[in-house]
């Protein structure tokens, strides 16, 4: 699709392009082989609300950061290797159209396109790019992904106790390994996820108590405790979450006003007839704007499970 585009002066200016919008809040993404598939405006489901972000697609990367001043300028830049990268279609809802997950072992959010043809355009081009690479380089597909944020605007209580009330002094905390939003009191034990850290992250005591019980041999770390003594087993509740460490909740820049461009894909279009027929995108839908809340329903469904991987977790993101 795109091996004709790799030695072109479009893609060369085009990626220059990129690197000058983001400038030094970005890394250099030039690089042998490497092409520009596609970019545009995405709607990124954040810890507290819907954002806009700026997505661009390579044969090997995606990448996406914060709007400063649209197409001029990003920061927060955020790389994900597309070797990691798993896509799965959402089911519209009153509240939500046009979506997707998108999941690595790390960082696991939701996006959402303006209308149903550019969500089938987007996830034909990444999953195409993610096929591609994989035939080339022998690897097998990732299939433990790190587990989707619920919202914080969609828990009024702990999803655990279903006793504690979030205020300004109780906080919200999330359980790194299946998402759930849960008070401080229900996840004040931490647990070392491999794939998601060289560190012990917290976790929910209904996750702790079951990865104690996982053998290590199926990717999971082990118990904070037994390495680290009971001490090392709890968290300092008074510290700030995680949750908002790379990928900021603050507005750098208010696109509203603007009229919604169209993402552009570059060389052979043909992967888009061959979306039709895809099992990953499963329900297209008819244009409409992005998200405004989420479903407290589905965020309780999502903890019920457990971070099962065949579990459709609620439209939240570790951002």
């Amino acid at each position: 699709m795109v091996d004709r585009l790799v030695n072109s002066e479009a893609n060369t200016r085009r990626i220059a392009s990129v690197e000058s919008c983001f400038g030094s809040s970005g890394v250099p993404l030039a690089m042998q082989g490497r092409v520009l598939v596609g970019e545009g405006v995405l709607t990124k489901m954040c810890r507290k609300r819907p954002k806009s972000r700026q997505f661009f697609l390579f044969n090997d990367i995606l990448v996406y950061g914060n709007i400063v001043i649209g197409k001029k300028k990003y920061n927060k830049q955020h790389i994900m290797p597309l070797e990691e990268v798993s896509l799965e279609s959402i089911a519209d809802n009153q509240a939500y159209r046009n979506g997707w997950y998108i999941r690595t072992t790390t960082k696991s959010f939701v996006v959402f396109a303006a209308t149903s043809t550019e969500k089938q355009e987007w996830m034909a081009h990444i999953n195409k790019c993610v096929e591609d690479l994989l035939r080339k380089s022998g690897k097998k597909p990732v299939e433990n992904h790190a587990a989707v944020w619920v919202p914080d605007t969609d828990a009024s209580i702990c999803m655990h106790c279903k006793k504690t009330q979030f205020t300004f002094i109780q906080r919200r905390h999330h359980c790194r390994n299946c998402g759930a939003v849960v008070c401080a009191g229900c996840s004040a034990k931490k647990f070392l996820l491999p794939q998601q850290s060289t560190k012990a992250l917290r976790v929910c005591d209904a996750c702790y108590e079951r990865l104690k019980h996982v053998p290590t041999s199926l990717g999971v770390g082990e118990d904070t405790a037994a390495t680290g003594g009971a001490s090392g087993n709890k968290l300092n509740t008074t510290a700030g979450d995680s949750s908002n460490d790379e990928d900021s909740d603050e507005e750098t820049a208010s696109p509203g006003g603007e009229s919604h461009d169209e993402p552009r894909f570059y060389g052979d279009n043909s992967v888009l007839s061959a979306a039709d027929d895809s099992s990953t995108i499963t329900s297209p839908s008819s244009a409409t704007s992005a998200p405004a809340a989420g479903s407290l329903e589905a965020a309780q469904a999502a903890h019920s499970v457990q971070s099962s991987p065949a579990a459709v977790a609620t439209l939240g993101s570790n951002c």
